[in-house]
């Protein structure tokens, strides 16, 4: 039995891992660390993960950028794995974990969905292809209560797009002014309301025809599920960094 360590147990991910997590017989949450004391989820829950005495096999954060620095002290003293799935990381705070991953094992991914990143799969074969005769626009769609953006989703479609492409291009985030499109472009938009899950959409718009490749959530048990999945994977691996490339080729 894998024993995990939720961070950001009590949000609206950390309630859905503790729910999700009962289908997996190989997993369970042993503690959580949060604020918030949701006394309802079962299991022990410290304000701070360095009162975590609970014996634990690996940390799974859903919380925000700020707490990478303690968890990444945490999983280099105890010398335990990590999964990040938080988004909106800063280009140092990336290379911090990139850091530690050369200490221990760590699970980074700017999304959890299988179906992302079976998309994410595609696009690196057809993007070159396309390129010369087809513009690329990224759509992505989030709740009005999502704090970063573009999406960590929507900037991972993107570099997947741009590093699969031989010439150089540039992203264009949304669009003001009067100025004709750039052939070099890829752009990327951004879109908040409501309690849209998450949406993304790539479209490939050529002369007389348009592909468009689109992943919809329906349920944040889809999220749950993958970084469940990443905690299994994750258990008893060598240091290095992971990534869903590994849990879907696995």
């Amino acid at each position: 039995m894998t024993k995990i360590l939720l961070v950001g147990c009590s949000g609206k991910m950390g309630r859905m891992i503790s729910s999700t997590v009962k289908n997996f017989e190989n997993l369970e949450i042993a503690a959580g660390v949060d604020k918030n004391n949701d006394t309802s989820l079962g299991y022990p829950i410290f304000e701070n993960i360095d009162d975590c005495n609970v014996d634990i096999d690996v940390v799974l954060d859903f919380s925000r950028p700020a707490t990478l620095n303690q968890i990444c002290e945490f999983v280099k003293t105890n010398n335990k794995p990590v999964v990040f799935c938080t988004t909106g990381y800063n280009e140092s705070e990336k290379n911090k974990i990139l850091e530690l991953s050369k200490v221990v094992p760590v699970f980074h991914s700017a999304n959890m969905s299988i179906g992302i990143n079976i998309v994410n799969s595609i696009l690196k074969n057809i993007s070159n292809t396309l390129f010369n005769d087809f513009d690329i626009e990224i759509i992505e769609k989030h709740h009005n209560q999502k704090v970063d953006a573009p999406s960590g989703t929507a900037l991972l479609l993107a570099n997947t797009i741009k590093d699969s492409i031989q010439d150089d291009t540039h992203f264009i985030y949304g669009r003001e002014g009067i100025a004709k499109r750039d052939e070099k472009e890829i752009g990327i938009h951004t879109i908040r309301g409501g309690n849209i899950i998450g949406e993304h959409e790539v479209i490939f718009a050529g002369a007389g025809e348009v592909i468009s490749i689109k992943h919809s959530a329906i349920s944040r048990e889809v999220f749950a599920v993958g970084a469940l999945k990443a905690c299994a994977f994750m258990f008893n691996k060598e240091k290095g960094l992971y990534s869903m490339d590994n849990v879907v080729n696995n």
